[in-house]
C-alpha cells in the first residue's frame, strides 16, 4: 500500500500516508455529499471530516499496539478506509488488545458527536441547517464505521477480534484459519450481493476481502507447514537412534 502514496506527516514516529486514489474517489464523493448542503464547501468539510476520524481510529490502534511493546510505523489512508501497519507481540492478549483499540476510539466519540449534534439542533436557526447537516452525518458517519468495523468478516477489525477470542482456546495457527475461512464466506456473499444490487462499491470491497481473507488463510497453511517442520526431529537427533527399552 506504500507504492503510489504521499507522505504527510509523521506523529510519535508513525508516519501517515495518503493513496493517490484517495484523491480520485475524493473527487466523485465530494460532488456527490455536497447536494445535501446549500453551499457545497460543506461537501468538502464531511469528507475531510470522514477520514480524520478514521486516522483517530487507526491511530488507536497503533497506540494500543505500542502499549503491548509492538511496533507500528505507518499507517495509510485509502478510498476505502485506512491501514495502520501493527505488529504486536505474538500474544493472544496484544493482538486483542492492538485490534479492539481502534472500534473503541468510535466508541468514545459517541458521546461528543451526540453532544455537538444536540447543541445544533437546540439553536433552530436557519444559519445552523449546514452545520447540523454536517454535525449528523459525523454522527451517522462514525455509527456505521463501528458497526461495520466489528462485522467478523477477517481482516475487519471483527474478523481480528474473533481469531484473538479463539486464539486463546486454540492457538494462533487455528484461530486464523477459522478467521480468515469466516471472512472467505462473508466476501463471497458480498460478492453475490453486489453482482445483485450492481453495487460497483461492493463490489470492490468484496474483492479486497477476499484478497485478504485469502492471504490469511495461506499464511495460516505456511505456519502449519513451520510448525510441523520445527517439530520434526533432525536425521542426526538422537531420539531417533535411541534402544528401545525392554519390558
Amino acid at each position: 500500500m506504500r507504492g503510489g502514496a504521499i507522505r504527510l506527516f509523521s506523529v510519535a514516529g508513525i508516519a501517515v500516508y495518503l493513496h493517490f486514489t484517495w484523491f480520485v474517489i475524493a473527487a466523485f464523493e465530494v460532488t456527490s455529499v455536497a447536494k445535501r448542503y446549500s453551499n457545497p464547501i460543506w461537501g468538502v468539510f464531511e469528507y475531510l471530516a470522514l477520514f480524520a476520524i478514521v486516522l483517530l481510529h487507526e491511530f488507536g490502534h497503533a497506540f494500543a499496539c505500542r502499549s503491548t511493546g509492538g511496533e507500528v510505523d505507518r499507517i495509510v489512508l485509502w478510498p476505502l478506509g485506512g491501514l495502520a501497519f501493527v505488529r504486536p507481540p505474538p500474544r493472544a492478549s496484544a493482538q486483542l488488545w492492538s485490534i479492539a483499540a481502534g472500534p473503541l476510539v468510535n466508541v468514545v466519540l459517541f458521546p461528543a458527536l451526540f453532544a455537538v449534534l444536540v447543541a445544533l439542533a437546540r439553536l433552530r436557526m436557519g444559519l445552523h441547517s449546514d452545520a447540523l447537516q454536517f454535525s449528523g452525518s459525523l454522527f451517522t458517519i462514525n455509527g456505521v464505521m463501528l458497526i461495520f468495523n466489528l462485522l467478523p468478516l477477517y481482516p475487519l477489525d471483527g474478523g481480528q477480534i474473533l481469531r484473538s477470542l479463539l486464539w486463546f482456546r486454540l492457538g494462533p495457527i487455528r484461530s486464523l484459519e477459522i478467521a480468515s475461512g469466516v471472512g472467505l464466506a462473508g466476501a463471497i456473499a458480498l460478492g453475490i450481493y453486489a453482482l445483485y444490487r450492481s453495487s460497483i462499491w461492493a463490489g470492490i470491497l468484496s474483492f479486497f476481502l477476499l484478497s485478504q481473507a485469502a492471504a490469511g488463510w495461506q499464511h495460516a497453511k505456511t505456519m502449519r507447514v513451520d510448525e510441523d517442520v520445527a517439530c520434526k526431529p533432525a536425521p542426526d537427533d538422537p531420539r531417533l537412534h535411541a534402544p528401545s527399552s525392554e519390558r
